[in-house]
C-alpha cells in the first residue's frame, strides 16, 4: 500500500482547534457545532448538534442552502429553523400522499 492513501496523523491534528474541539467527539457533533457557528447562533450550539443527530442530512442541507443564499437575513438561525419545518411539512405530506 502507498502512503499516499492515507492522511498523515500530523495533517488532521492541524485542523484540530482545541478549544472548540474538545467536546466533539462523533460526526454529527462537529457538523452541528460548524452549523450553528455559519448560522452565526453559538449560543443554541447544543440544539443544532440534536438536530443533527436527530434529523437526516438532506432536510439540514437544503435548510442551510436556502439561508446560505438569503444574503439579508437578519436572524439566520430563525429563518433556518422556519425553513426546516417547512421541509418536514413537506415531507411528511407528501409521505401521506405516497401511501394513499
Amino acid at each position: 500500500m502507498s502512503d499516499k492513501t492515507f492522511t498523515k496523523l500530523k495533517d488532521i491534528l492541524k485542523d484540530y482547534k482545541s478549544e472548540e474541539d474538545k467536546y466533539i467527539s462523533r460526526e454529527f457533533q462537529k457538523y452541528g457545532y460548524d452549523l450553528a457557528e455559519e448560522l452565526g447562533d453559538l449560543k443554541h450550539k447544543s440544539l443544532y448538534i440534536k438536530l443533527a443527530k436527530e434529523t437526516p442530512r438532506g432536510l439540514l442541507e437544503a435548510a442551510r442552502s436556502f439561508v446560505k443564499d438569503a444574503e439579508n437575513a437578519k436572524n439566520k438561525g430563525a429563518l433556518f429553523m422556519w425553513k426546516l419545518a417547512e421541509l418536514k411539512k413537506r415531507r411528511v405530506y407528501t409521505q401521506k400522499e405516497r401511501r394513499r
